[in-house]
């Protein structure tokens, strides 16, 4: 294993054992990606909510931390193993190389600035893997006319980039890049009439009125009662939970929210 790839450690190899022997129990390799996707989800339900998790260390590494939860890393676990689990032979080397796949710009870990921040430019680039289809304007969004520029302009947010102010760089340019692109984005009072054509599994990002961020929480979609929840990391309720209400009540209900993307997986 490469230097860049922190190792699971006991607690964390423990739980990895113990997805892989449910999973196993359940045929869940013969499920859709989409079914395992929610079938995974469900397994991290009540885990603890810890904000901060990959940034703890000097430099840039693959971290694997199932205990502590920020809504992106659930997210992210829960894709890479469901990806990994259509292997019934699953080894913690596959859900390494599908995690750092996900998290990184083309695949690869090699610094603190090839991590997918800005969660737009992970759809984006997990659309070019082909490990997402990004439906949002398919669905029927409209245009998100926003400039993106947080990270540079909160340099002080991010010990990463205090502590190396070349990555700034780096990230303006990601940032330059998002600018250029056309985003869509599902507006808080239209995602009730459209949560029809949202599918359990589908990967759900919160875009916020926040000047200079695209994305401000996202989480994985469930229908409940024939409405659209979301299974997310609540920094609210410090856990991992399905909402209590509806998305759409959700994002009414939150004046910094102002609507969603809508990411299919491949």
């Amino acid at each position: 294993m490469k230097e860049s790839v922190q190792l699971l450690d006991s607690t964390d190899q423990a739980i990895f054992n113990s997805i892989r022997e449910i999973a196993g129990s359940m045929s869940i390799d013969s499920l859709s990606l989409d079914d395992r996707v929610v079938e995974v989800a469900k397994m991290f339900m009540q885990t603890a909510y810890v904000g901060g998790t990959l940034d703890g260390n000097e430099k840039e590494q693959l971290v694997v931390n199932f205990r502590e939860l920020d809504c992106t890393t659930y997210l992210e676990n829960v894709v890479a193993l469901s990806k990994a689990l259509s292997n019934d032979s699953l080894t913690t080397d596959d859900f390494l190389n599908e995690l750092e796949n996900l998290r990184y710009r083309n695949g690869k870990l090699t610094d603190y600035s090839s991590r997918l921040h800005y969660f737009s430019d992970w759809i984006y680039e997990n659309e070019k893997k082909g490990i997402v289809k990004n439906m949002t304007a398919e669905i029927g969004g409209e245009k998100y006319n926003k400039a993106i520029n947080f990270m540079s302009t909160h340099v002080d947010s991010y010990p990463a980039l205090k502590a190396d102010t070349s990555l700034v760089k780096e990230i303006r340019n990601t940032e330059n890049e998002i600018n250029k692109r056309e985003l869509f984005y599902i507006p808080e009072t239209k995602i009730q009439q459209l949560e029809d054509q949202i599918q359990n599994g589908d990967l759900i990002a919160i875009t916020t009125k926040i000047e200079g961020l695209d994305i401000s929480h996202v989480g994985i979609a469930i229908h409940v009662n024939d409405r659209l929840h979301l299974m997310n990391a609540s920094s609210k309720a410090k856990k991992v939970m399905i909402s209590d209400i509806p998305l759409a009540d959700m994002l009414l209900n939150n004046k910094f929210q102002s609507g969603i993307m809508v990411a299919r997986l491949k």
